[in-house]
């Protein structure tokens, strides 16, 4: 067990270790999972998901997956798939129930599944909020947002779209991103999956930031051994898989790298407006998916994903940290270890506009149930704003803090006779105070979490420091965490080559 708190320093929790092993740094969630389906509601969702499948079928718009797919004794009609949900689940079968994602600093390679829990930044935001001011994105932001989840232990990955560089070429801009998330991180990142020639893009610089100085062939074989991305494939709910994330899957999934197939359902609009035909439909999405990588290449490291929240019924306004969102977080989890996968879902989502009261309880609405389901590989863990529209500087702190005092909490205590501290007892005696205590001296500068934004000064001393809130706390945090950003080393051949490989398939994509 590890000791609750007695880590702990300042803006950091105390589950990090330092051993050094695959996915030591870590976050395990050891604590039991709040499951609340039933085995009754548990049976009703596998009839209706398999109902889904074999009475209306999936619609995949691609030839290629449409031929897999009929080749392995389904049935196809124009573009849509009925399927034999007993050959689903023996597919399902074939994925690993747990897997790593190997970075290039070995100390911060990843495990998903299990109790492992991974945290990325937001992704894919059009928008950046940087104090009182709203505006596109620039490649700028895209690398001061690298620079930051580098910057902070307690994110696993910086992501992979933190934020669409509109600076940039549409065409070619994946290539800048990726070029950035390789070298400005020495983290596991994600893979681009606009298209087809855009994940092999992403495979290719893969295979040479792994190659050692070996060679690319040398990196290819590194990391199909143990992949170096993972990719978000999106379905185009209701019951659609797209041509060109179909594309992306293809490629990823024969290179062995890891695939998050995810629906995206916001009930009353992309699903209907109750959350059991929601989690149907998602388990139907998801797990064809998963049957489709697994016919591609078996054994292929997936993960269940789900990204479930619902629509402001008067507006028709996506919404976020609802309760209905996280019921239906507390339900994937569940679902997701009922079928063996692990699983992606959680952040720090909210509608808010400005990182306000609204921001913050909207996001530990989403987080709390992403902690209590053990999710694995948690997506929009820092940054998150507007509906996922804008990518906020302050927002990203406060989401750290977050973090890291979740972290805390779901630490489990230890309870032992050092621990009860008879001794403080003795000393103090009856109607004393335990501020001068030797036990408290032994351990006061370690024994609570340390808040990195939060002020719990009186008030004289808020006003002395300027009487700022949380956001003007924030400011001055990222604008000196981007100050003291120190680049991680990268051999300066493996970098060189990147950037040759980057400017060369420009060209080619610009001509």
């Amino acid at each position: 067990m590890v000791r609750l708190g007695l880590e702990t320093g300042p803006g950091q929790a105390p589950s990090r270790n330092e051993q050094g092993s695959a996915g030591s740094q870590m976050f395990r969630n050891q604590m039991p999972r709040y499951e609340i389906l039933s085995a009754d509601a548990m049976a009703t969702l596998d009839k209706g998901w398999r109902r889904l499948v074999t009475e209306l079928g999936v619609e995949f718009m691609s030839q290629r997956a449409l031929d897999l797919l009929a080749a392995a004794g389904q049935r196809v009609e124009e573009n849509k798939v009925f399927f034999d949900p007993e050959w689903i689940l023996e597919q399902v079968a074939k994925a690993p129930r747990e897997f790593d994602v190997q970075a290039r600093n070995p100390a911060n390679t990843i495990h998903i599944g299990g109790d492992s829990m991974a945290f990325g930044a937001v992704y894919g935001p059009p928008f950046v909020r940087q104090g009182d001011v709203r505006r596109d994105a620039t490649m700028a932001d895209y690398e001061n947002f690298t620079k930051l989840a580098q910057s902070f232990p307690i994110l696993d990955s910086a992501g992979g779209v933190i934020c669409e560089p509109n600076d940039t070429p549409l065409d070619s801009r994946h290539l800048d991103m990726t070029y950035a998330l390789a070298t400005l991180t020495d983290k596991i990142f994600m893979g681009n999956v606009v298209s087809g020639p855009n994940a092999k893009d992403t495979i290719e610089l893969a295979s040479i930031l792994f190659g050692n100085g070996k060679g690319r062939e040398f990196g290819r074989e590194s990391i199909t051994q143990t992949p170096a991305t993972i990719s978000l494939i999106n379905c185009n709910s209701p019951l659609r898989w797209d041509d060109r994330m179909l594309d992306a899957l293809f490629e990823y999934a024969e290179a062995n790298q890891a695939v998050v197939l995810t629906p995206f359902i916001l009930m009353g609009a992309m699903s209907p407006v109750t959350i059991p035909a929601a989690l149907v439909q998602q388990i139907a999405e998801a797990l064809t998916g998963i049957a489709l990588a697994q016919t591609i290449n078996p054994g292929c490291p997936v993960i269940f994903g789900s990204f479930l929240s619902n629509i402001d019924m008067q507006s028709g306004s996506p919404t976020f940290g609802t309760p209905e969102s996280g019921i239906g977080l507390l339900c994937t989890g569940q679902i997701a270890r009922h079928f063996g996968l692990p699983f992606r879902s959680g952040g720090t989502l909210t509608s808010s506009q400005v990182p306000d009261a609204q921001a913050g309880y909207e996001a530990l609405m989403t987080l709390m149930p992403t902690f209590l389901a053990g999710t694995n590989w948690v997506m929009h863990s820092a940054g998150w704003l507007e509906g996922g529209l804008v990518a906020g500087y302050e927002k990203f702190i406060v989401d750290i803090e977050l973090l890291q005092m979740m972290q805390v909490e779901f630490t489990p205590l230890e309870i032992d006779e050092e621990s009860l501290a008879f001794g403080a007892h003795e000393e103090v005696g009856s109607g004393g105070h335990f501020l001068g205590a030797m036990h408290t001296m032994e351990r006061f500068r370690t024994c609570f979490y340390r808040p990195m934004l939060s002020s719990s000064d009186n008030y004289e001393k808020w006003m002395r420091t300027g009487g700022n809130d949380a956001a003007a706390r924030a400011t001055k945090i990222y604008t000196e965490k981007l100050e003291a950003y120190e680049q991680p080393p990268l051999d300066e051949a493996i970098r060189q080559e990147m950037e040759e490989y980057v400017i060369r398939r420009r060209k080619e994509l610009g001509d």
